[in-house]
């Protein structure tokens, strides 16, 4: 193939074979016969474009929430532990949790964290996934029913 017929090719034209192993002189035939190839324009290129849509025929998805608020919390008493509960529950956003903190110092705050957690998944279908666990942080990300949450490992 050569540089001409890379180029018809490139724009969408189909080549023969014919043409592309033809060997090209500097004498030009007067008579090229019934058989002379010509270069024909691939029928998916070029054409009439579909016609794109009207903006009146689309109905517009509008989000029942615009935008989700992730808030990162360390909790150190049962109230941190209720504001994560009604972000959740009433806010439908998700949270990170660092339970860290009641697990070193209050392992009782720690233990009804987890009673609650527990709670918002079984009653109102909530997502809990586990993110970390190392001796400094201790991470659990919370979503409502309508925020999946995928765990990929």
């Amino acid at each position: 193939m050569n540089l001409i017929d890379t180029i018809k090719k490139s724009l969408g034209f189909e080549i023969d074979e014919i043409s592309s192993s033809r060997p090209r002189s500097g004498v030009t035939n007067q008579n090229p016969g019934p058989a002379s190839p010509r270069p024909r324009q691939n029928p998916s290129f070029g054409g009439n474009p579909s016609p794109r849509p009207k903006f009146d025929d689309i109905e517009p998805i509008i989000p029942e929430q615009s935008f989700y608020e992730i808030v990162l919390i360390r909790p150190k008493t049962i109230d941190d532990i209720n504001y994560v509960v009604d972000q959740v529950l009433e806010e439908k956003n998700p949270v990170i949790l660092d339970l860290s903190f009641l697990e070193n110092e209050s392992p009782a705050n720690f233990k009804l964290a987890g009673e609650k957690i527990k709670q918002m998944r079984t009653q109102a279908g909530a997502q809990a996934l586990l993110l970390s666990r190392t001796s400094e942080k201790n991470l659990i990300i919370l979503s409502p029913k309508k925020v999946k949450l995928l765990n990929k490992s």
